[in-house]
């Protein structure tokens, strides 16, 4: 394959677990996939807390470049990945779609987001090591 594979982490609001995994894809496995985050609803800002949070932790501003959008605004995906928005999970066409079902720690304290966070890198790591982004997908 000789482009990336393209993922998409959608959630309703596009507020806080998508931009988070997007974020920390970005960071990390950038050379492997292209990542973005979407959903069918958007916010004025990502979730405060997530920003923070990411900042203390990684060194990651998501403000920089990341922002609240629709999925209309994605290009063409290979791989989505629901954050566990279970009925209201936006449908996009893909070649792979996989749930992670992630509890939204919005409004909770920081130790609900770093669970999140924790779930999000694991979840990533074997993204990572995936037939479909190793192997590319079909």
């Amino acid at each position: 394959m000789s482009q990336k594979p393209k993922v998409a982490f959608v959630c309703v609001h596009n507020s806080c677990r998508s931009q988070m995994a997007e974020a920390l894809a970005k960071a990390h496995y950038a050379h492997l996939f292209e990542a973005y985050s979407a959903g069918t609803e958007t916010k004025p800002q990502i979730n405060q807390d997530a920003v923070r949070i990411m900042k203390e932790k990684f060194g990651i501003d998501m403000e920089t470049d990341q922002y609240s959008k629709l999925v209309e605004e994605l290009p063409a995906i290979d791989i989505v990945i629901t954050m566990g928005c279970n009925v209201d999970c936006p449908y996009l066409p893909c070649c792979h779609r996989e749930d992670w079902g992630l509890d939204d720690p919005s409004g909770k304290e920081d130790q609900a987001f770093l669970e999140v966070i924790s779930k999000i890198e694991t979840k990533l790591q074997a993204l990572s090591k995936s037939p479909l982004i190793v192997g590319g997908v079909k």
